[in-house]
């Protein structure tokens, strides 16, 4: 699968994004967890989600605590969950 980095869609700038799955990946930091973020990206969400996408969000620490975790996340999300990374990885 083709992920662009920092692609805009319509308003808003998503950090990856695969156009033939329709998926969006955020890597959200701590300030996501506040609530005028919380607020914003639900808006944010909704539009991207009435293009067509779907929003997963990870985040940042969990790339760097848990990357085997997210990779089997994203795995399943694009290709199933009846198939595992950890199978075609090991």
């Amino acid at each position: 699968m083709k992920f662009k980095r920092q692609e805009p869609i319509g308003p808003y700038f998503v950090d990856f994004v695969c156009h033939l799955k329709k998926l969006i990946i955020e890597l959200d930091g701590g300030h996501h967890g506040e609530e005028d973020q919380i607020k914003y990206d639900q808006i944010r969400t909704e539009f991207l989600e009435r293009q067509g996408y779907k929003v997963i969000r990870f985040w940042n620490a969990e790339v760097f605590t848990n990357i085997e975790g997210v990779l089997e996340a994203l795995f399943q999300e694009i290709f199933g969950s009846g198939q595992s990374f950890a199978k075609v990885d090991g």
